[in-house]
């Protein structure tokens, strides 16, 4: 250990030693270092300050709001929002979570339970989205205050010994270095400096030399403040605002997509070749408004798909059948009469009436009348199926609960490309072995009874309960599945009525998404990418000049030393100060050669 003088035993010394009673010195504040702490012992004998339920919470209080929990907090953010890619989500795609679900009916609860398919308005999704909220806000709040009053405090003081910092150089001004040829000097900023022969020229003044540096400097974009014969003088301040920036628009963001979710709306809609979509809350399949939306948001206008089309990989056999490309002709009119035809793709979406339109997924659909037994067209429209697998195999469900005498239900199978297995356990069973329409074929299992529609239970149009129906066409049944190519009619078993399959057409699943936040978030994302930038390549530096008078010296000679300390990395900081010495003794006249 190192000797300690008499004054650092002073410092130490007890009140018992002194006779000073440091709980009652006025001098002391109770918490002082050597005063007597409030301890609890544990069991262990270890002593612990007693913090209470204030000093608990104050404690939480600064880990809640300290930069390093506000970064765990943003990754953990971005983390959570993972699910939300993987799993579809039931306001941006609720016919994806149906056809998740039917894939997936063992993981289905727990993904429930843990409100993955609502990922977004999750409660754990929620909880990190505030605690980043207010530890952005407990963290900016005291730094926007101690930045204030650091660009309101002075510079500080000139440091007694210079010597001891970065890029430090001292520069002798004398009547040698003012003017003539050099002969030998020293070097400085990669320049020498050094004695001359010629004509003598007048040394400038401390006065002089203190006040040119104040001038060049400020030039030079820094705040300066002299102390007698020095110049004390700091930049970079921009290098915090930028931070601050940062941080701030970081809660923008958050602000923004919170109050304009409450504004916003998502509506989902299946649009079949030839059929139109209007603008309105009836005309959607679903519809989830924000808190605060109301229906005077939703800007009229016309939807009409026109055409469909998806472009299929044929030449690489190992891709063979992938789509490549999926693309939706369109018509749009508004209120005022404007029309236009426009193209919707992935990743294009459609903007009409203050919406984005997005084509979020495809399939087909099976045109189909229906008579009953009595001859009696029971139904007839396009019923879209839901696609299965990355061939298209499909599965869907016609209801006909005006048929007569019996109301007749239908799950139907669509193979695009229909080919039949000829081994294994599925011998004889079809599947598509290509997703473009080669060679349809529709398949269908058909049951009789109450079809439960007038129950007041709402029903999905892509399932069909068979309790308590009659299967008269299927597996389980003495006739077999009703398998028919487009433009037949087959007879239905025990005069039910017929079925004639009218043809194929292509559906669409739109995505229509109003969001008055997207301007701000996109502001405030820009925003904070200025203000990281500008916080990663601002230099917060200080640098000092100093003139140093020579007790004794003749013709008013003295030494300028140049200085400079940086805050964080700097490795610019020694160039800077060479090139701040280089340029003040250009400025008063000092020679200076290579």
């Amino acid at each position: 250990m190192s000797p300690r003088s008499d004054t650092d035993k002073d410092d130490v010394t007890d009140a018992g030693t002194t006779g000073t009673d440091s709980a009652s010195d006025p001098q002391r504040p109770s918490d002082h270092v050597d005063g007597t702490p409030v301890v609890a012992t544990t069991a262990d004998g270890i002593a612990q300050p007693k913090l209470g339920l204030v000093g608990y919470l104050r404690f939480a209080w600064r880990q809640l709001t300290s930069m390093r929990t506000a970064l765990f907090l943003l990754l953990l953010l971005a983390l959570a929002a993972i699910p939300g890619s993987l799993v579809p989500q039931t306001q941006a795609d609720p016919n994806g979570v149906t056809q998740y679900k039917n894939s997936h009916p063992q993981l289905t609860p727990v993904l429930e339970k843990l409100q993955v398919f609502d990922t977004y308005t999750s409660v754990w999704f929620s909880a990190i989205y505030l605690l980043l909220f207010i530890s952005l806000i407990g963290c900016i709040v005291p730094r926007t205050r101690h930045h204030w009053q650091a660009l309101r405090t002075r510079p500080p003081k000139t440091p007694a010994r210079l010597g001891r910092l970065a890029g430090f150089r001292s520069v002798t001004i004398s009547a040698a270095t003012m003017g003539g040829a050099t002969v030998g000097g020293q070097t400085v900023g990669g320049q020498t400096v050094g004695s001359t022969t010629g004509a003598a020229t007048s040394l400038p003044s401390v006065d002089h030399a203190v006040t040119t540096a104040m001038t060049q400097l400020k030039k030079s974009g820094y705040r300066v403040e002299r102390f007698g014969d020095s110049v004390s003088a700091e930049r970079g301040y921009l290098r915090e605002t930028g931070n601050l920036v940062f941080h701030s628009a970081l809660v923008g963001v958050l602000l923004a997509v919170g109050l304009g979710g409450g504004f916003s709306y998502t509506g989902q809609r299946l649009l079949v070749e030839g059929q139109s979509f209007t603008n309105v809350i009836g005309a959607y399949d679903s519809f989830n408004p924000g808190r605060w939306f109301s229906p005077k948001d939703l800007t009229p206008y016309n939807l009409t798909l026109d055409k469909f089309t998806t472009k299929y990989e044929e030449r690489n056999l190992d891709a063979l059948g992938q789509a490549t490309d999926y693309s939706a002709t369109v018509s749009a009119r508004l209120k005022d009469g404007t029309a236009k035809t426009s193209r919707l793709g992935v990743n294009e979406p459609l903007s009409i009436g203050g919406t984005n339109v997005y084509l979020l997924g495809n399939g087909y659909a099976m045109q189909v009348t229906v008579r009953d037994g009595k001859g009696n067209v029971a139904f007839q429209d396009v019923v879209p199926f839901l696609p299965d697998d990355a061939n298209y195999t499909s599965t869907g469900v016609i209801k006909v609960p005006d048929a007569s005498p019996d109301q007749l239900g239908l799950i139907g199978f669509f193979y695009p490309t229909a080919v039949q297995q000829t081994s294994g356990t599925n011998a004889g069973a079809f599947t598509s072995n290509y997703p473009d329409v080669k060679n349809p074929m529709l398949s269908l299992q058909v049951y009789t009874g109450n079809l439960g529609l007038d129950d007041g239970v709402p029903q999905s149009v892509y399932q069909l309960s068979t309790k308590g129906l009659q299967q008269i066409a299927g597996r389980q049944s003495d006739t077999p599945s009703i398998a028919m190519k487009p433009g037949q009619t087959k007879q239905l078993p025990d005069g039910a009525g017929s079925i004639t399959f009218d043809g194929v057409k292509r559906y669409v699943s739109l995505d229509v998404h109003h969001d008055p936040s997207q301007l701000w978030v996109a502001f405030f994302a820009i925003l904070s990418v200025l203000g990281l930038l500008t916080s990663l390549f601002v230099p917060r530096r200080r640098v000092w000049v100093k003139a140093v008078r020579k007790p004794g010296a003749e013709d008013g000679e003295f030494d300028l030393e140049y200085a400079g300390l940086a805050r964080g990395e700097d490795p610019n900081l020694e160039r800077a100060v060479a090139d701040i010495a280089q340029k003040h003794m250009s400025d008063l006249g000092v020679r200076i050669s290579k």
